[in-house]
């Protein structure tokens, strides 16, 4: 693996990193953002909420921009707006004002989520793209594993607002990596026939594409089922399981070392038996064991070491699915990259925000809604993994894709 293939991987990675920082390293905060600006749950959970909608759907117009003037100017643009959402989060009096920032930095954020996939299909595609993507997951992962205790340890020294600061200096690194250690991979030649026009065009052609919509909302129900986590975990361990924030961080960790470490092996697993049938396998793996968890909780059994337990082999799996289902998606649509990963990025928010508000409906500080929900997202994305990579598309895909 060359040094340069590592380079694009760490830079990518951290790009795609910041918007998910902004998330992990503030979960710990929630209660005490609550008590500070007198709000209620569902009103902090609002902060969190209108991130994921305004970073996810603020991809439906960055990605089109990047195919039409290069990948590069848009992460530039995206990373300064980044920035002024976090220092008006850190300075916000209320509750309103803080979500009213959060908005504007998830818009900021979106062009960090939707581009460096676009990127990664300009260099490459099949099993080169899924080790790149794999080893872009490792950097992206060290969020939810560093973050939460680096957060913990900011908001215990310093109070929840450092952390608003911390993730505005994390965005100007970004910056500084950007322009100094990453090429513009979209030349002008190929922008010519891009316009807004031609990415309306290209959303249609995608909207009726059933093996992109399908591998699309396998990852998005994967990763819905992280987001109900991430929605409710801050509450039930704290509050319910009675963790501190620091010991939460560690737990919420641990998770994110069991989906890095299994991403890891996406290339190996690909080039063997090919990237369809570890899809198949991980959502089996994953659905069958978020059902055991569910089964477990719902006969009374409330122990957090069952469900740390089950929630890591889980997370395993998962971190099989999201690499595998985002490179296949993106396989045959090298000329409206930028445009596929932005609907990709947005379907998946879209997805995960309607989990986290059911999920919140239903919160009432126990546990077994939260893994009711995380369990109904696993088992729907098994379903549409049987219904889009069956056996009769298995049957003619080479192990090497």
């Amino acid at each position: 693996m060359s040094p340069k293939f590592l380079r694009i991987a760490v830079v990518l990675g951290l790009l795609s990193a910041i918007g998910p920082f902004a998330i992990d390293m503030y979960l710990p905060a929630l209660p005490s953002i609550g008590a500070d600006l007198h709000a209620g749950t569902a009103a902090v959970q609002m902060s969190l909420l209108i991130f994921f909608l305004s970073m996810g759907f603020g991809q439906i117009v960055v990605g089109p921009i990047s195919d039409m003037v290069g990948r590069k100017l848009p992460l530039y643009g995206g990373l300064a707006l980044f920035m002024i959402g976090g220092i008006g989060s850190a300075m916000a009096p209320t509750i309103e004002w803080l979500i009213a920032f959060r908005f504007l930095q998830g818009l900021g954020a979106s062009a960090g989520m939707a581009i460096p996939r676009a990127i990664v299909r300009d260099l490459h595609t099949g099993n080169e793209a899924a080790k790149l993507m794999s080893l872009l997951m490792l950097v992206f992962s060290v969020s939810p594993i560093l973050a939460p205790l680096t957060g913990s340890q900011i908001i215990e020294n310093f109070g929840w607002r450092a952390v608003f600061w911390t993730v505005t200096g994390a965005a100007v690194l970004a910056t500084i990596l950007l322009a100094t250690s990453l090429k513009e991979t979209r030349p002008v030649e190929d922008r010519a026939g891009s316009s807004f026009a031609t990415a309306l065009s290209g959303y249609r052609f995608l909207m009726g594409d059933r093996n992109f919509l399908g591998l699309v909302a396998i990852a998005g129900f994967g990763i819905a089922s992280f987001f109900v986590y991430l929605s409710s975990s801050s509450f039930i361990l704290i509050d319910h399981y009675g963790l501190s924030p620091s010991v939460y961080s560690v737990f919420f960790s641990i998770n994110a070392v069991a989906f890095i470490g299994m991403s890891q092996l996406t290339g190996l697993l690909a080039e063997r038996f090919g990237l369809r049938r570890v899809v198949r396998v991980a959502v089996t793996g994953y659905a069958t064991t978020m059902v055991v968890l569910f089964a477990v909780m719902a006969t009374g059994i409330d122990r957090l070491d069952m469900m740390a337990a089950l929630l890591f082999v889980g997370y395993g799996f998962l971190g099989l699915v999201i690499p595998t289902t985002s490179v296949l998606a993106m396989e045959e649509h090298g000329e409206i990259a930028g445009t596929a990963s932005a609907l990709m990025g947005t379907l998946h928010f879209a997805i995960g925000a309607i989990a986290m508000g059911v999920a919140g409906v239903f919160f009432d500080g126990t546990p077994l809604p939260m893994v009711a929900g995380i369990t109904l997202c696993a088992v729907i994305s098994f379903t549409l993994a049987k219904v889009t990579l069956g056996r009769s598309r298995e049957a003619v895909e080479a192990p090497a894709e």
